[in-house]
């Protein structure tokens, strides 16, 4: 299954990005993967686990604009409780990255996963009959106010893809997938060329770490 989707503008913060919001140029495939799920209506992350997803570009890079936007920072200072954040205290003007006229394709494929209702057949229903999907709020690819311009199947008018592939020695580095409470995350390093296997990327949780303490602890009481 292959989809087109257009973004006028949105934002992929670069997982150091901290005052200053630097932005992927393409959209990462942990990005993506949240999208479909959003489309489909569906809360849980872990559910589809082991779609593969390939990434294409339509055109040229998409031009990045500079903005600079009032952004929150939640922290408290001492003496404040309750969880109120005043806006005069905790919001400032920061810069932003936005890239503006975003379209891509995205092929999807189930065929690894475990659940009786795969992922592709969601989506094919969300696209024939969208009454049938329980989600709410609006369809938005990065930011939670990039809202789409519209979700469907690939037409060869849209345009040549230029496709992302796994390349160990690529330029482009994209997290597929990030842990919410550490920040850290699995990237992948991709280049450009024709479609090929080697352009789908598997989307799994990371293996939890070990407990490198109880682990230094056994070994020093042998």
């Amino acid at each position: 299954m292959q989809l087109y989707i257009e973004c006028p503008y949105t934002s992929f913060p670069r997982s150091f990005a901290r005052d200053y919001k630097e932005t992927y140029l393409y959209p990462p495939p942990s990005t993506i993967y949240g999208f479909l799920l959003s489309l489909v209506g569906e809360e849980e992350l872990t559910k589809h686990l082991n779609t593969k997803l390939a990434i294409g570009i339509i055109g040229d890079n998409p031009p990045i604009s500079h903005i600079i936007r009032k952004q929150r920072h939640h922290k408290f200072a001492k003496g404040d409780s309750g969880g109120i954040y005043p806006i005069n205290k905790y919001s400032k003007p920061n810069h932003q990255e936005l890239l503006t006229g975003l379209k891509i394709v995205v092929q999807v494929n189930s065929d690894q996963e475990s659940t009786i209702i795969k992922l592709t057949e969601r989506i094919a229903i969300a696209l024939s009959n969208p009454s049938q999907i329980n989600r709410f709020g609006g369809l938005c690819l990065g930011e939670s106010n990039a809202l789409v311009n519209g979700v469907r199947k690939y037409r060869e008018s849209d345009g040549e893809i230029r496709w992302l592939i796994k390349d160990k020695r690529g330029l482009i580095s994209l997290p597929v997938w990030i842990n919410r409470t550490t920040g850290q995350g699995i990237f992948q390093r991709f280049s450009f060329g024709n479609f090929c296997q080697d352009c789908f990327v598997q989307i799994k949780e990371p293996c939890k770490p070990k407990n490198t303490k109880a682990t230094k602890s056994r070994k020093s009481r042998t």
